[in-house]
């Protein structure tokens, strides 16, 4: 299957990647809304078509009910009719979920965008290496001269060597 690459419909920056620029962001969020508002339209007019044909509403008291159902409000209406009230529950069941899904995908810009900032403030943009942050509780510390640890690159007296190479305290003296 070669051809063109497949379109991510959410796309979002890598950690390693900065921060999209403002105007990059106000375009995800128009996004966004715009992808929410579709769920809601598309969730109100299953909602209203349901409510008018299997519980034999009228088309105001149906658009009432679903928007009420959608908002998290509950029914408005008394269901007199089985298949209606067969409808209402899984409409309301479907509701409750879409709610979640919905305020996810509005709130999910923000959110990734912080996170990648406070990722931004714990990373060295020059070596890629992630920052330790210092202990304020003991006072300002000063840098360590060997500069940045290193994962797996831990040597000192703890592990039986110093800079210098083995620690004497281990060695024989026979």
């Amino acid at each position: 299957m070669t051809g063109r690459p497949r379109r991510r419909v959410l796309r979002y920056e890598h950690r390693s990647q900065p921060i999209i620029p403002r105007r990059l962001f106000v375009r995800r969020i128009l996004y966004h809304a715009t992808l929410a508002f579709a769920v809601v339209s598309v969730s109100l007019v299953i909602g209203v078509l349901g409510y008018r044909f299997l519980a034999g509403l009228s088309w105001i008291d149906a658009l009432m009910n679903a928007a009420m159902i959608l908002g998290g409000m509950g029914p408005v209406n008394e269901l007199s009719t089985a298949s209606g009230k067969l409808f209402a529950s899984f409409y309301a069941l479907y509701a409750g979920v879409a709610f979640l899904a919905i305020a996810a995908v509005l709130i999910a810009p923000f959110a990734h965008r912080l996170l990648h900032s406070l990722h931004l403030e714990d990373t060295d943009e020059r070596t890629g290496l992630h920052l330790e942050r210092p202990d304020t509780s003991t006072g300002p510390t000063l840098p360590s001269p060997a500069g940045p640890r290193r994962r797996g690159k831990t040597v000192g007296p703890r592990h039986g060597k110093t800079a210098a190479g083995p620690s004497t305290s281990h060695v024989d003296r026979s």
